[in-house]
């Protein structure tokens, strides 16, 4: 049996399982997709929507809005896991 594609499997229409990731740290350069130190990254947290995720991500952000150097990212590692998903 074939797995399932995450779009292919069994959900609510209206609410599909999907998994935000919410991560940040310090920067090497503001300009620059790059961490000073991997260890010292931060897991803000998972989350099954988009607007939860971004909900997370505004708030973090927003509470380092001082260091030039930290960033947050929403992840959409729903597309990692299954690149097939469509959603």
């Amino acid at each position: 049996m074939d797995p399932l594609s995450m779009a292919d499997a069994p959900h609510n229409a209206h609410d599909p399982q999907l998994l935000h990731l919410v991560i940040g740290g310090e920067m090497r350069h503001p300009a620059e997709p790059v961490f000073r130190d991997l260890t010292q990254v931060e897991f803000v947290g998972a989350f099954g929507s988009y607007d939860e995720a971004k909900q997370a991500w505004k708030a973090r952000a927003q509470a380092t809005v001082d260091n030039a150097h930290m960033r947050y990212f929403i992840l959409h590692a729903h597309k990692l896991i299954d690149p097939r998903s469509d959603v």
